[in-house]
């Protein structure tokens, strides 16, 4: 027998145990065009969905149906037996009511703001949105139960035969089908995590505290959950904009969605006893963030019973093919709705077409226990947990039967077993190692706890180097460790000299996060790559290690550099760091140096800079979240701001050093996340130094000689272009996503993304500094007005490379000024 007959043989009659009634099919009209957003429900439920744009639907449920309705306005309603359990690739052709041609209304265009029912309805909607649900209440609590999922979808028998599966055969006997989709999938990941959660709405303050977590297979899975979480963060439809994959899509409930949605007043029906509406909503436009679907709301408090939210096909989103939402309410009194269950799906994809093999990440999330009104001391929700307690991650089965709200499938259950069986296949623990290296950049030695990386800079080019190549490795126990050791070797083709750094840091206290860090490093640096320096004694910037540049690339130092450095995280997320460090300069370059006057009659000259240096900071993170308890942690979120400001004092009477002097900085950085417009960030930097220093201590206006586009650099300025001792600087750069391209057709289907930057700094450089100067640099301060660069740039070129178009402002006089240059960079971006 044909193995894909035998394969569809063997599907049909494994799936037919997992659920009562599956169908799937198409609504076309008389002229065998597709008919978009139709009903289609089982007859005596209020179980349905409507037709995609191209009239396909897939619908199953857990009870025997017999009857089909299909129906859309201005069409007669259709009655589709079901004659078996499973009824697949049904076509269905809706025919025009005669008795109503004259006043047929088409949902597949644009509907009426004026004299609309739904639109009526939606403004009921918005005017008792804080007298539903959780805003209700001053005080809230609820259990959360969470289970989040990734699926190989689109399995076949050309998959299931490939070669890259050989010895792993035994993964594909959990194949399941989506309900929404209709498609095959192979479950491949499950976390499943149960958890209190405390709100108050007066303070805003929300505390959530994890009782238990179940993760399949993997080991260490914390940061690619915390990640999906991200992806998948919470939202709430009633807000006007939904965050989803970095992207602000619009929400059909939005005060805004009158000029973004249609809305078509489509039934009438009781919900649990409760009479309802029922909306059909679908975009106006192409290529924006929207979705299309339709919700149920109660005639009376105007709260949402049930929604469902697909994302529009045409949405300017990557790697992302499907996004679809449910949510339900239930009724906890004649006023309040509340969430009782939460479905997000997502489809990732590297292509969007229909017939497209990619991943399925699900995310259900189901509530219950509600208690209002129980106020909390403010203490509470300051209280944080600072150990990794193993026995959260080690739940037996009786806290997951009283804990777990949704009981699993049969082949949920399954991928528990076949995740840790497939951890003892070589071939795969071979592919997952592949794929870990290129996600982290390292490699892992897991017999000697020892990582080699990272793989990301072993390759580089400057004109003193030449061809650069540098090896390095770090201690790595697990995620959570107390303490970690780095180091790396180095090596210049051109100047044949041995570089090298290590260093460690040891986290003393895992509460207030008390870490000690020192380290020690030889090498060769760009300095001034930046106004604020880098607390990383390993670190080395793109400014003296990129493989190609504009112009000579010359401007290099010697640095030798020991720090050690104490910092500690009293309250979350404000840091303070009191570090010093001994650094050694000296130019790397016969065309370049750093030389400065030693006495008073400014005729001695010193071409090796020492100094000693402390320095005391505090950074605040508002609204960030980090994963991990060990001395490092990762971020699992990038929208929240960074406030930064920092004293630094040299101290001239310490290890022979050269000068004393005073630096303060400080530094904001914002993300803007602005709805529909897109995404902006914002950076404002100033400084000031006191005292008389040489060019090696100064603040250097940050050029970029790169062809790599830079943030908080000034791409059309040469290294060592503008000297300051006091300098103010900000940075503005804004992405549409593809607003505008969206309204112009011949570039919609591209998908681009349009982004724009201006940039400007003032600074002044004091007499005293100009006479202290030596070196071959002349020092010129934008001091008389403030310089300016501006670019625009197309993103989401092939998905993967931006270019920026860069044009300087003014300063055109300054030798060998560019006032015209392009730079680009390659991402993965949703």
């Amino acid at each position: 027998m044909n193995l894909k007959l035998s394969l569809v043989f063997f599907l049909f009659g494994y799936l037919s145990l997992l659920a009562q009634t599956k169908v799937s099919g198409y609504v076309f009209d008389e002229n065998n065009d597709p008919v978009a957003y139709a009903n289609v429900v089982f007859k005596g439920s209020s179980q349905g969905t409507i037709t995609n744009e191209e009239g396909k639907f897939y619908m199953e449920s857990e009870q025997t149906w017999e009857e089909l309705i299909i129906s859309f306005i201005g069409y007669q309603t259709q009655h589709i037996p079901l004659s078996k359990k499973i009824n697949y690739n049904l076509e269905v052709v809706l025919k025009e009511e005669a008795s109503q041609l004259d006043q047929v209304v088409i949902v597949s265009g644009k509907q009426p703001k004026k004299n609309n029912p739904a639109i009526d309805i939606l403004r009921k909607i918005w005017e008792h949105k804080r007298h539903n649900g959780l805003r209700k209440f001053d005080h809230y609590e609820y259990s959360k139960y969470e289970k989040i999922e990734f699926d190989l979808n689109t399995i076949d028998s050309a998959l299931t035969k490939n070669k890259i599966f050989k010895g792993m055969e035994f993964i594909f006997e959990s194949v399941d089908t989506s309900n929404v989709t209709g498609k095959t999938y192979l479950p491949i990941f499950i976390n499943e995590s149960a958890s209190n959660v405390y709100g108050d709405n007066v303070n805003k303050k929300e505390r959530e505290e994890l009782k238990g977590n179940k993760m399949s297979g993997f080991s260490n899975n914390q940061f690619i959950l915390d990640f999906i979480k991200d992806l998948y963060s919470q939202y709430d439809v009633y807000d006007n904009y939904l965050k989803f994959f970095e992207k602000s899509f619009v929400s059909p409930l939005s005060k805004t969605g009158i000029n973004t949605y249609n809305y078509v007043l489509a039934d009438s029906a009781f919900i649990d006893n409760k009479w309802c509406y029922n909306i059909i909503y679908y975009p106006r436009r192409k290529n924006e963030l929207t979705f299309k679907g339709d919700f149920w709301v109660n005639d009376s408090t105007f709260a949402i019973k049930k929604i469902n939210m697909q994302a529009s096909k045409s949405a300017n989103i990557n790697w992302v093919k499907d996004i679809y939402i449910e949510q339900d309410f239930d009724v906890l009194n004649d006023s309040v709705f509340l969430i009782k269950r939460d479905y997000f799906m997502s489809d990732f994809s590297f292509r969007k077409k229909e017939k497209a093999r990619g991943v399925y990440g699900k995310r259900t999330t189901l509530y219950d226990n509600y208690v209002f009104d129980k106020p909390r001391k403010e203490d509470f929700y300051k209280e944080e947990v600072f150990e990794y307690n193993e026995d959260t991650y080690n739940r037996d089965d009786s806290f997951w039967d009283a804990n777990r709200m949704e009981t699993l499938s049969k082949d949920e259950k399954g991928v528990y077993k076949m995740l840790d069986t497939l951890q003892t296949v070589s071939k795969f623990k071979m592919l997952y190692g592949a794929a870990t290296i290129l996600a982290s950049g390292y490699i892992e030695l897991d017999k000697l706890n020892i990582d080699y990386g990272s793989i990301y800079s072993t390759f580089g080019f400057n004109e003193v180097e030449g061809i650069r190549i540098r090896g390095g490795a770090r201690t790595y126990f697990g995620p959570n460790d107390p303490w970690r050791l780095e180091g790396f070797l180095a090596y210049g083709f051109r100047d044949e000299k041995m570089k090298y750094g290590i260093s460690g840091k040891w986290l003393l206290n895992k509460e207030n996060r008390f870490i000690i860090s020192g380290g020690h490093r030889k090498d060769i640096e760009q300095i001034g790559a930046s106004l604020t320096t880098s607390t990383d004694v390993l670190g080395r910037s793109l400014a003296s290690s990129a493989l190609f540049a504009k112009g000579t690339n010359d401007k290099l130092s010697n640095i030798e550099l020991t720090s050690l450095a104490f910092e500690l995280e009293p309250i979350k997320n404000i840091v303070f760091r009191l570090g010093a460090d001994f650094r050694t300069l000296s130019s790397a370059s016969p065309s370049f140096n750093l030389d400065y006057y030693t006495d008073d009659t400014y005729t001695e000259v010193a071409s090796e800079l020492k100094q000693f240096e402390t320095a005391l900071s505090v950074t605040y993170f508002p609204n960030r979240r980090m994963t991990g308890y060990g001395v490092e942690r990762a971020r699992a979120n990038d929208n929240y701001a960074t406030l930064f400001a920092q004293l630094s004092i040299g101290e001239k009477n310490l290890l022979d050093s050269d000068f004393d002097y005073k630096k303060i900085q400080f530094s904001y950085t914002q993300p803007w996340q602005l709805g529909g417009f897109g995404r902006l960030l914002t950076t404002v930097e100033s400084g000031k130094t006191f005292g008389e220093v040489p060019l090696g201590l100064l603040s250097v206006v940050p050029g970029n000689q790169a062809y790599f586009s830079i943030y908080n650099t000034f791409s059309q300025l040469n290294y060592y272009e503008f000297i300051t001792d006091t300098y103010v600087s900000a940075h503005m750069e804004h992405n549409f996503n593809g607003r505008l391209f969206s309204r112009i057709p011949w570039l919609r289907d591209l998908n681009l993304r349009e982004i724009i930057g201006l940039r400007g700094v003032w600074g002044e450089i004091s007499d005293a500094n100009i006479a202290l100067n030596a070196s071959n640099v002349s020092y010129r301060a934008p001091s008389d007005k403030i310089y300016y660069e501006y670019s625009f740039g197309i993103g989401n070129i092939f998905k993967v490379f931006r270019i920026d178009f860069n044009f300087r402002g003014n300063y055109l006089e300054n030798p060998d000024a560019r006032d015209f240059g392009v730079t680009g960079t390659f991402g993965f971006y949703f």
